[in-house]
């Protein structure tokens, strides 16, 4: 039987500026990831701006594209922007024809934000070619190893955005 590897503490600097290098698996993990999320915001920005949008902005289509038609207020939530914040956002991605408001079915009170696909070709055209690079180099991996790496994700996600208040800087 063996016994589960004891990991040292993670490592920390004396220098606020510096990132201290790995110790510990998770040290490494959660270097990889905080350079992937520098990376994908770079990227974000330069597609936000091929196509005349802010990062915000570009942001907001994004949280529409994964979770569905939603509240203005489910995406103050999702984003961790005021309503206010997501009010002028969405009066930017309206402008442009990027959403549209309509009537919410389930309480009529509210309003449901709507994608118009039509409008998101030239974007879903931007993210084709890293979308296809991730999917080969995933294909890459084992099974076992892909699995993991989604329950990470689904652990990561679900501990954001179950907490109270959701987790944001």
């Amino acid at each position: 039987m063996s016994r589960p590897v004891k990991e040292k503490k993670h490592a920390q600097s004396a220098d606020p500026h510096i990132v201290p290098p790995p110790v510990t698996t998770a040290d490494r993990v959660v270097l990889e990831i905080r350079k992937f999320i520098a990376a994908a915001i770079f990227f974000n920005t330069q597609a936000a701006e091929k196509a005349g949008l802010g990062l915000t902005d570009m942001q907001m289509l994004h949280m529409i594209q994964l979770y569905g038609p939603s509240t203005p207020g489910r995406l103050a939530t999702w984003t961790g922007l005021s309503t206010g914040g997501v009010t002028v956002a969405l009066d930017r991605l309206e402008k442009a024809g990027y959403v549209r408001r309509e009537p919410n079915p389930a309480d009529r009170r509210s309003l449901l934000i709507t994608l118009i696909p039509t409008r998101l070709r030239k974007i879903a055209a931007m993210y084709e070619g890293v979308e296809n690079e991730t999917r080969r180099l995933l294909a890459l991996l084992p099974q076992g190893d892909l699995e993991a790496v989604v329950r990470f994700f689904e652990t990561l996600h679900a501990a954001r955005t179950d907490s109270d208040p959701p987790l944001h800087p």
